[in-house]
């Protein structure tokens, strides 16, 4: 009986230590938009407006779960996007927002796989530069290939 409740036990902590990870990509979608004219020509351009807890994330280590987009064949070499959802509905192909797209950095090569994988590294927030993404995740690496 001790054993059966102390299996019990630690079943409970285990999916209570699951359920407390907070989920990044609902954090990234606390963004808005505004325009505002560049410096350079004048033109409108969409700036993003992060919300203040999303500005808490910024410099912080993170984890996120998604699906890898080489860029490779737009020019890129080691330069990958990650996608809150599988490649025929992200950001560039589908009708998702930029809010499901990160940008990564890495300093090693990623293999690419059609399966989710989890991406660790620091979170910046880009308000910017628009020749790069709002979300930048920088020396990222691959958690479980």
């Amino acid at each position: 009986m001790k054993l059966c409740c102390l299996w019990f036990l630690l079943l409970v902590v285990c999916l209570n230590a699951q359920a407390q990870q907070e989920d990044v990509w609902k954090i990234l979608a606390e963004v808005g938009f505004e325009s505002r004219p560049t410096e350079e020509n004048g033109f409108e351009i969409e700036s993003p407006r992060f919300s203040k807890r999303l500005w808490s994330y910024n410099g912080k280590v993170v984890r996120v779960k998604g699906y890898l987009i080489p860029m490779a064949e737009l020019g890129g070499r080691q330069e990958y996007m990650l996608s809150a959802l599988p490649f025929s509905q992200c950001y560039f192909c589908g009708g998702a927002g930029p809010e499901t797209v990160v940008e990564l950095q890495t300093k090693q090569p990623v293999k690419f796989v059609t399966r989710q994988i989890t991406v660790e590294g620091i979170l910046f927030l880009n308000d910017f530069d628009p020749d790069h993404h709002m979300y930048i995740i920088k020396n990222a690496r691959v958690i479980d290939p």
